[in-house]
């Protein structure tokens, strides 16, 4: 399909589609980082900054592609809805294709946009696209599926042609692989910013990247490492468990801090993600009926669901279409990332000693181990092993 990427990032969607061979005719992203990433791996691809002023589409577009903005649906954001200054741009979206009926739409999301205002925005959504005649489908993917990462997205597919968009995102399911694991020997990822609710914890995996502050600074995962340092990951393994190649978001420098590249990084869909789909839409499977649910008038919409002219179903499937092989994540990074500082760490090990949060044996004691080998080094931390619990 030829695609216009909105909302573009740094061209997530975009570069996953692009790999099971769709062509990307357009970008229309805002932020000036981001662009530029976008100029320097889509060559010759026009962007345009401002969806608000984009009056039409190219005329043989066949899919729409867009990460509209999550701020004001985001759990970690402003909650303002779907109502908000920024993710109410998603409006432009439905602007564009009354000008343009353009055949295929896909939209990703916050998975906290299924609640928030009693689920206002994705009603918003699936009304506009009946409205314009779309049969739609949605699911919670999680790209842990693909990946070392805990990420939860809706990823929503509409269309107005006779194809079935349940066919390509609810065709594939598959078990997470679930293998106990233990401190000495596993990488385990948890955010060292929070420690009193809202705890972040993923073995052998990090918890969701996210986009760090608006004026770009960086707020990076802790890995709890086997041999008891705590690290925050280097920059070029953040963008890899996006599924970006190295130095992806590099090109950023050139107009803005180099902490921008976290923001960027944090704010992108990823990519293996986007080739699923990308690869679905090339070649739909079969969606089982079987999986139909009753929806309910529940405040809370389903984590899948299908639609058309008013006509709902919830989906019974996992997160996980795939399940993919990957190394451990000790083994996945690729650089040595940076020792947690001593005053973080005795920030985030305070915050626990106020908690309510019920943490695994013994990881609190590594932490401060860690703690005490960061002031017994002044900072450089030595390299022997932290002895079993």
């Amino acid at each position: 399909m030829r695609v216009a990427g909105l909302f573009a990032g740094i061209g997530g969607l975009e570069l996953g589609l692009a790999r099971q061979g769709h062509e990307v005719l357009l970008h229309c992203e805002i932020a000036a980082a981001a662009r530029t990433v976008l100029a320097a791996h889509f060559s010759g691809v026009p962007g345009t900054p401002d969806v608000e002023k984009l009056q039409h589409l190219p005329a043989n577009v066949e899919l729409i592609a867009a990460g509209f903005p999550c701020q004001d649906l985001s759990q970690a954001g402003t909650t303002a809805g779907i109502e908000g200054t920024r993710s109410s741009l998603v409006s432009h979206i439905f602007r564009l294709l009354d000008a343009h009926r353009t055949p295929w739409v896909l939209l990703e999301n916050v998975s906290f946009m299924l609640h928030l205002d009693r689920g206002l925005a994705l009603r918003f959504l699936v009304d506009a696209f009946e409205q314009r005649g779309y049969r739609w489908a949605y699911r919670v993917v999680n790209s842990l599926a693909f990946v070392p990462q805990r990420r939860e997205r809706v990823l929503l597919l509409a269309t107005n042609t006779d194809a079935d968009p349940a066919d390509v995102l609810l065709a594939d399911e598959a078990a997470p692989l679930e293998v106990p694991t233990c401190l000495e020997r596993d990488a385990h990822g948890f955010y060292w910013t929070e420690g009193i609710r809202g705890l972040g914890w993923a073995p052998n995996a990090i918890p969701t990247l996210k986009n760090g502050s608006t004026i770009g600074i960086p707020s990076p995962p802790a890995i709890l490492m086997p041999d008891g340092r705590v690290i925050t990951p280097d920059i070029r393994d953040a963008e890899a468990f996006q599924g970006f190649p190295q130095d992806w978001t590099a090109p950023a420098v050139n107009v803005g801090r180099a902490s921008l590249r976290w923001s960027l990084v944090g704010n992108a869909v990823t990519v293996p993600v986007a080739e699923w789909i990308g690869r679905r839409l090339a070649s739909p499977g079969s969606y089982d009926r079987d999986r139909d649910r009753a929806l309910g008038n529940a405040t809370r919409w389903p984590r899948a669901a299908r639609g058309h002219s008013g006509t709902r179903r919830a989906v019974h499937i996992n997160a996980f279409p795939v399940w993919l092989d990957r190394p451990p994540l000790a083994a996945f990074l690729r650089h040595p990332g940076k020792l947690l500082s001593a005053r973080a760490t005795q920030g985030f090990l305070s915050r626990t000693e106020r908690s309510t949060l019920r943490f695994v044996p013994g990881f609190r004691e590594r932490v401060a181990r860690h703690l005490a080998r960061m002031h017994n080094q002044r900072g450089l931390w030595d390299a022997a092993p932290v002895a079993a619990e």
